[in-house]
């Protein structure tokens, strides 16, 4: 099967708050305050486990940690929604990160692969 990613992801381990979601243009948006477990990252998004549905094309604000050293708020759009029998695997792109935080996240990569 071809790859069809384009930056490599690697496993990590972390948790973040959604307080809400939204979507560009609407001003309304989606209260669910829920956490989830982060299971993977490259320099253009993150895997991660719900318990419940989100909705495809909607974003949401969040902070996330790398390390202690390293943390950073950004914005995440939701493109992939697979059931599972954990939940929900979610895929969530970066929208608008950075050059130093793409930077942050492709040095964490390399560190996890050395």
């Amino acid at each position: 099967m071809e790859e069809r990613r384009r930056n490599q992801r690697v496993p990590f381990n972390s948790k973040i708050n959604i307080e809400s979601l939204y979507r560009e243009g609407e001003l309304e948006s989606i209260d669910i305050s829920s956490e989830i477990k982060i299971t993977n990252i490259s320099r253009s998004g993150i895997g991660f486990i719900s318990e419940i549905e989100l909705p495809k094309n909607h974003y949401f604000n969040c902070k996330l940690a790398i390390d202690e050293d390293r943390m950073f708020y950004c914005v995440l759009r939701i493109i992939r929604s697979i059931k599972t029998n954990e939940g929900f695997d979610i895929g969530g792109e970066f929208v608008g990160l950075g050059d130093i935080l793409g930077h942050q996240i492709d040095d964490y990569v390399n560190e996890i692969n050395d």
